[in-house]
């Protein structure tokens, strides 16, 4: 699965640099991924897991580095401008790497486009480990892994399935076999 940033919708910057940027913007992969505006513009409105305004940089020749508003919801880290209640665009975290560049900041990365590289510039070192621990533990892959795990040990201790009641302890995503926790 392949990451790049597709624009949903173009409007004027308003930050006076005279260019256009994309309303939001999702890294989709290379598979058709469908998604909605308006779905991802009310999940950016729900309450943050993080929030924090940081220095960006996008992946852009000669980006520079930018004050945003930046929001962890699930598995997607909303990017704002500060006077703007609008998302300027979604990363999608998943098949990515949270990569420390130097102290107090961090990059983000895409496993298949690492070329690819948005960088995260925080006001102090605890604030970037805080960042990347939130970021790593966002991926529905990391969700995964832990949920498998923990199924395991239940299963241990208990003898039982915990998926059975809720129906879906034989669907292949939750399947214990194969899966490197």
């Amino acid at each position: 699965m392949s990451c790049a940033l597709r624009p949903l919708a173009s409007r004027p910057s308003v930050n006076g640099d005279g260019g256009r940027e994309g309303a939001v913007q999702v890294p989709v992969p290379r598979e058709a991924m469908r998604y909605n505006e308006k779905e991802l513009q009310a999940l950016s409105r729900q309450p943050a897991e993080m929030a924090a305004e940081l220095g960006m940089r996008g992946p852009k020749k000669g980006s520079v580095l930018k004050r945003r508003l930046v929001k962890l919801v699930v598995n997607f880290l909303f990017y704002f401008r500060t006077d703007e209640a609008e998302p300027v665009g979604a990363l999608l975290l998943e098949r990515c790497r949270v990569i420390r560049e130097e102290p107090g900041a961090f990059s983000i990365s895409f496993i298949e486009d690492p070329e690819r590289k948005y960088h995260f510039e925080c006001s102090s070192e605890e604030q970037c480990q805080e960042w990347m621990e939130a970021l790593r533990r966002a991926s529905y892959e990391f969700m995964r892994r832990s949920l498998v795990f923990y199924r395991n040990e239940i299963r241990k201790v208990t003898g039982k399935d915990p998926l059975e009641q809720f129906g879906i302890s034989e669907e292949a995503r939750f399947q214990l076999s194969g899966l490197q926790a």
